[in-house]
């Protein structure tokens, strides 16, 4: 009888995380993946993406395999966090949600409102917390004293205006010297809320950056100061940044951390963009993003469900 009693224990306590999809918004407009752990949730955390067509997972048609979120998620699973991670609006599961193109801040604002108030009840939580990663980190840092909200982690998040990262991408390339001048120019026009015409533009300015489909967009994220966002947060906030991020550098990190002093910190020195550790050189580190077998950086699911279950 013992036996079977302790043969009992231990295939609860291996029994996996339960994934279900989770829908969300008007007119369930809205798709993500909710992922409960095998017992009681310690804490519940929505998870968001990062800029362009990112998915749910993390990944990217553009050739970004890592599933950065989805391997999150299941090693919070591991540790009794229940998370949800969301497609954006007009996007993958959320295609019926809007164009993906026009979307809007306040637009986020209202689907990460509903996000929260889904996850919450789907986990039986009182609050949760909003991760944001990369861009997504501009959406967390808005909802941070909404209803229902315990407090922000913020992963590989800007801290500095899309502008100043922008200029020191572009001047850091040697190769974008021949058109660095009207793509500064053009920058500026955006930020003074103006659109450009891209006209004589170099193909990978006018068909990316400068794109005038996504050009309201731009005008509407260059707006926004991560500094500003972050000085204004009352409740608990956890700053994640990688050493060897290449597209989010550490003078990111630090100026979120000067803008928010109470904030928790930490930093991983090899950790890359992608939320995996990678190599310090530009070209490499890239290259790491397509590898979907790469695993999380070591430590990082532990201090983020430590910070979230109270051991900040």
């Amino acid at each position: 009888m013992m036996l079977s009693l302790l043969l009992a224990a231990a295939a609860i306590a291996a029994a996996p995380p339960r994934s279900s999809e989770l829908r969300a918004g008007p007119n369930d407009s809205l798709a993500g993946t909710l992922l409960l752990p095998s017992g009681k949730s310690r804490a519940a955390m929505v998870i968001i993406p990062g800029s362009g067509p990112t998915d749910r997972d993390g990944n990217n048609p553009a050739g970004i395999k890592a599933a950065s979120y989805r391997k999150l998620a299941e090693a919070l699973a591991e540790k009794g966090i229940a998370t949800v991670r969301i497609d954006k609006r007009g996007m993958f599961g959320s295609a019926a949600a809007g164009n993906p193109n026009t979307a809007t801040f306040a637009e986020y604002d209202s689907d990460l409102r509903a996000w929260v108030d889904k996850t919450r009840k789907a986990s039986g939580q009182k609050c949760v917390w909003v991760a944001g990663h990369s861009e997504g980190g501009l959406v967390a840092l808005r909802a941070a004293d909404a209803p229902g909200v315990c407090g922000v982690v913020l992963l590989a998040a800007p801290g500095e205006t899309l502008g100043q990262t922008i200029r020191k991408q572009l001047r850091a390339n040697p190769a974008n010297a021949p058109f660095l001048a009207s793509a500064e120019a053009a920058l500026t026009e955006l930020e003074a809320g103006r659109k450009v015409s891209v006209d004589g533009m170099h193909p990978a300015l006018a068909q990316s950056l400068f794109n005038p489909a996504v050009q309201g967009f731009m005008i509407e994220l260059l707006s926004q100061d991560p500094s500003r966002l972050a000085t204004a947060v009352r409740r608990p906030m956890l700053i994640v940044q990688g050493g060897h991020d290449v597209q989010v550098g550490l003078a990111n990190g630090d100026a979120l951390k000067k803008a928010a002093p109470r904030a928790s910190y930490v930093l991983f020195p090899a950790m890359s963009h992608v939320l995996s550790d990678g190599p310090a050189e530009r070209a490499a580190n890239l290259a790491t993003y397509a590898e979907a077998d790469r695993p999380l950086t070591a430590g990082l699911a532990d201090r983020v469900a430590a910070f979230v279950t109270g051991a900040k």
